[in-house]
């Protein structure tokens, strides 16, 4: 399978697991692209020096290209930045902020720049901002989400009729049919997330695992607007949130509730009841645990035998 995205990247298959916060550690990463996909290391949950390590870690566990996802409105940036050059990563994907504050000073100590929007609009300011490809997340995704709330199915054609470089389509996607469908639509790739939270290499809890693999269809919901969109499993703290609204709510008795650390409780240390479990709305056609080489592997046979069967007369 070679396209755009497999050149860029040098992978086997066009898939990216995605930089989750407490999910996607050096395991899941080196798992990853030993599998042939891109394997990223989320630093969103990470100090600069535990980064560091899981960069180190997964260099010895890989010979493969990995990468790093950097969320921008973390702090430490800068210092999150120098690690990644000083520990040799050649590609970063960065989100939750403004492309066009690191993807130059990046891509001139040769370092590949991917983008994640959630929007048309996005995509262009990040293709002007010169990065190598976008990844167009539509709002099925798990996690902080766009406020567009263009799902990912309409999302993907309207990006890919305005851009020029590689397009890698995010959100709802954990089968091979939804990688083909999102591909007939324009995508050069896709990208993986709650899938992959559900694999036997994350480094989210045990606990929530379980959780994702229990969800049913309507079990998640993106919520807290006013801060930063997210989509959440309903637990206690989501509905506690919901109590807030109905009451009127302001930003700051949002903020005050939500405190520190939440999803950290919920998805790492595994409180289910107050932490913040955040996936996304596929996780109610994620049945079971597996070893990360083996969902890569039934996504890929799964999109050739879709690809075979979309060959013939549907009728």
């Amino acid at each position: 399978m070679v396209n755009r995205i497999t050149k860029l990247f040098n992978i086997k298959y066009p898939i990216v697991q995605a930089g989750m916060i407490w999910t996607s550690g050096w395991r899941l990463a080196s798992a990853a692209s030993n599998a042939g996909a891109l394997g990223l290391i989320g630093a969103g949950s990470m100090y600069p020096d535990v980064l560091r390590e899981h960069i180190q870690k997964c260099k010895k566990a890989t010979n493969k290209p990995f990468g790093v996802n950097v969320p921008m409105l973390y702090p430490n940036i800068e210092d999150i930045m120098n690690i990644i050059v000083e520990e040799g990563v050649k590609i970063v994907f960065t989100s939750a902020g403004n492309p066009k504050t690191w993807t130059s000073w990046l891509k001139e100590r040769g370092i590949t720049v991917v983008h994640v929007v959630s929007s048309v609009k996005f995509a262009l300011k990040a293709q002007e901002a010169g990065v190598d490809a976008v990844v167009a997340e539509g709002f099925e995704a798990g996690g902080h989400n766009g406020r567009e709330e263009t799902t990912t199915l309409t999302l993907i054609p309207m990006v890919s009729e305005q851009l020029d470089i590689p397009l890698i389509a995010a959100g709802g996607i954990a089968t091979g049919r939804a990688m083909l469908a999102v591909m007939i639509l324009g995508a050069d790739a896709v990208q993986v997330g709650s899938r992959f939270v559900a694999s036997v290499e994350a480094s989210s809890h045990e606990a929530f695992k379980k959780v994702v693999v229990d969800a049913q269809e309507g079990d998640t919901q993106l919520t807290l607007k006013e801060l930063a969109p997210v989509r959440l499993i309903k637990n206690k703290f989501f509905n506690e949130l919901q109590e807030l609204y109905k009451k009127g709510a302001s930003v700051e008795d949002l903020k005050a509730h939500l405190g520190r650390a939440r999803a950290k409780r919920g998805m790492f240390e595994g409180d289910l009841e107050d932490g913040e479990l955040e996936i996304g709305q596929i996780a109610g056609l994620i049945h079971d645990i597996k070893p990360t080489s083996q969902i890569v592997n039934d996504m890929i046979s799964e999109f050739k035998m879709a690809q075979k069967d979309a060959i013939q007369p549907l009728y």
